[in-house]
């Protein structure tokens, strides 16, 4: 029996220093100088008393911790809307460099195009006109003067070949003309001698 007393004394003794452990552990996470607000919330309740009135539940706080724990929650505040307008500003300086990037981006964009343009584009007569233009323009001009070449050379054989053959008809021309004129010479000659003959013929008869 006695020795039942002594083992309820030691668990009695063990629990009370058990829950005041957790209790200054407790005390010591939660606080009114640093944690979170709903740290510091949970550290009023914990630190506050209640009592009953008229069936309802009361909560006594010591106006000290309210006004700690006001001007905590107005320095939060503060660091809140702090950081907001630093934040504010960080994206009003990336939006700003976002738009600068945005028309740099833009200019690149026309530049590239004109070049772009200009590669593809050649000069013709002063006009700037696409490579395509040009080459159309071009093939048009040599199969051109390619077709004048082919039609003068056409031409030229053509008449070189009809002067060819004015050149063979007048050597012919000459040779007939000179075989009529030998003919001629020789029929001339032959009734010359027949005249002189008749005439011959005629002093002997007187």
């Amino acid at each position: 029996m006695k020795g039942l007393r002594i083992l309820l004394l030691i668990t009695a003794l063990l629990a009370y220093n058990l829950q005041f452990a957790q209790d200054e552990e407790t005390q010591d996470v939660l606080s009114l100088d640093r944690g979170p607000i709903d740290s510091q919330f949970e550290f009023i309740f914990t630190k506050s008393g209640n009592y009953r009135s008229d069936g309802k539940k009361y909560e006594v706080v010591r106006t000290i911790s309210l006004e700690k724990l006001r001007q905590n929650v107005l320095d939060s505040l503060k660091g809140f809307n702090e950081r907001a307008s630093e934040l504010k500003a960080t994206i009003g300086g990336h939006e700003s460099t976002i738009g600068s990037l945005n028309e740099k981006l833009e200019e690149t964009t026309n530049n590239l195009a004109a070049v772009t343009e200009e590669k593809d584009s050649m000069s013709f007569l002063g006009i700037m006109v696409s490579k395509s233009t040009y080459n159309g323009i071009l093939w048009t001009v040599i199969f051109s003067l390619l077709a004048l070449l082919l039609f003068f050379i056409y031409k030229f054989r053509n008449s070189n070949i009809l002067t060819q053959e004015a050149k063979t008809n007048l050597s012919e021309l000459e040779t007939e003309y000179e075989d009529h004129r030998r003919r001629a010479l020789e029929r001339e000659q032959k009734i010359s001698r027949q005249l002189q003959d008749e005439i011959n013929k005629y002093k002997k008869q007187k």
